[in-house]
């Protein structure tokens, strides 16, 4: 089940509060383990919205927002739960079922409005994950810029 390679990508912290975002790199075991990240994420504390955007060797990625009733998360593809060890732990959480190996479509799974109160609805989301021939971090950079961090989140990446 887990890819043996080293997992590239990366994972981000993105946090509003007082009206700023503000993003960081969260630790390279985020990209690897869903409770690495959640545990990073409540390391930060803050009063607004904290989440975690993870792209995964260019393949998939995922939102993780914490909550009092446990994580939000959204995986924009259901089938990298079979290759990879993060994606399985968020379908695990998602109760959802991996999908059938043979089976070539994607899909996500999860919840498409963990960031509607941010200014990315449900629907927009499901376009932007929709959208096959953009990788991860395009996508990913498609909500920073609807949610309004994309000068952040393009500044951290450059540094990383």
């Amino acid at each position: 089940m887990a890819v043996q390679e080293p997992i590239t990508g990366f994972a981000v912290a993105v946090v509003r509060e007082d009206g700023r975002w503000r993003c960081s790199a969260l630790d390279a075991a985020a990209l690897g383990e869903l409770d690495a990240t959640i545990t990073e994420l409540r390391k930060l504390r803050s009063t607004g919205a904290v989440f975690a955007l993870l792209a995964v060797d260019d393949e998939f990625f995922v939102i993780v927002r914490p909550g009092p009733r446990g994580p939000s998360l959204l995986l924009s593809d259901a089938a990298a739960g079979l290759d990879y060890d993060i994606a399985a732990d968020v379908l695990d959480l998602l109760r959802a079922d991996p999908p059938d190996p043979e089976d070539e479509s994607i899909w996500p799974e999860g919840d498409l409005d963990v960031l509607a109160d941010l200014g990315m609805p449900g629907d927009e989301l499901e376009v932007v994950v929709g959208d096959v021939d953009l990788y991860p971090d395009e996508q990913l950079q498609m909500i920073a810029q609807r949610c309004g961090f994309d000068g952040e989140f393009a500044a951290l990446l450059d540094e990383l």
